[in-house]
């Protein structure tokens, strides 16, 4: 199976006490699918994974891989900051029947290069599904270097990442880092990331506007012309659920729309007053709400 498209990295919705709600989860994914995201990934930073007990981390992972049923792909988020930990929760992604699993590297002990060709190789070696890592330099104090990526590209089956540096030239400098062993994910700024090479997007606008991300990259990978007037269409946007409070600010916008998923856990708030209005404002300019 061959990763490409919009990817949601879907929230993870809560019930107004606090608790999962796995109803609510298998209603998202299906509108999901309905509106045509190319896949889904649970269980990253956009679903709160550090704010979940393991037992509710495997409960989401089986959720959305049985509800989404081989529709579209699934890819677990199976970080962890110990390796021995990431690597039982890989086995166990690929055991409920994952497609793939996405890793951001340990997030508090800022590895070494050395440390994370370890930690990255020993979990793509307990697993026989692909490998996305994911580079998140702004939340997990390590930045997944193109010469490294280049060095781990060479296991077999670590095989994809999702670039988050906001550098679009770091797509390039993957590319050619990985002499084709590598398909990289846009985690910003998705239509320049695909004109430079990168054949998906890991979307945090698709909770909100799955069917516009897709379209996004349907219609500019078929020639058509029409991929840049989506992105500029999206940018405001994308750009309103970037920044420290993405986590606030999706949840928000899910519910202005009328998908409500519940607040986030905290530490985390929903979102203050100031930026829900400004919020609400690029949603009805969109025509998401009236």
């Amino acid at each position: 199976m061959t990763f490409k498209g919009s990817y949601t990295v879907c929230v993870t919705p809560f019930t107004a006490e606090g608790a999962v709600d796995l109803q609510a989860l298998k209603s998202y994914v299906d509108w999901q699918i309905e509106e045509g995201v190319h896949g889904l990934i649970p269980l990253g930073s956009t679903g709160e994974f550090l704010s979940l007990t393991r037992d509710e981390r495997t409960a989401v992972a089986e959720t959305v891989i049985r509800q989404a049923d081989g529709r579209v792909p699934v890819l677990i988020g199976t970080a962890a900051e110990w390796t021995d930990e990431a690597v039982d929760l890989s086995k166990e992604a690929e055991t409920l029947g994952a497609d793939g699993v996405m890793l951001v590297p340990p997030y508090y002990s800022s590895p070494t290069d050395a440390e994370l060709v370890v930690h990255f190789t020993r979990v793509a070696e307990a697993i026989s599904i692909p490998v996305m890592l994911y580079n998140n330099p702004f939340t997990a104090n390590v930045d997944l270097s193109a010469d490294l990526v280049g060095r781990l590209s060479e296991v077999d089956n670590i095989s994809y990442i999702k670039d988050t540096s906001k550098n679009v030239h770091r797509v390039t400098e993957l590319l050619e880092a990985c002499q084709g062993r590598m398909t990289v994910f846009a985690g910003y700024y998705p239509w320049e990331s695909y004109l430079a090479g990168a054949e998906g997007y890991s979307s945090v606008m698709s909770n909100i506007a799955p069917k516009l991300s897709a379209e996004m990259f349907d219609k500019t990978v078929d020639g058509s012309g029409q991929g840049r007037d989506l992105y500029v269409k999206s940018l405001p946007l994308i750009n309103a659920l970037a920044g420290d409070l993405y986590v606030s600010a999706t949840k928000a916008a899910m519910k202005m729309i009328g998908r409500s998923m519940g607040d986030p856990r905290p530490p985390r708030l929903p979102l203050p007053e100031a930026k829900r209005a400004e919020l609400e404002g690029t949603l009805r300019t969109l025509g998401f709400i009236a």
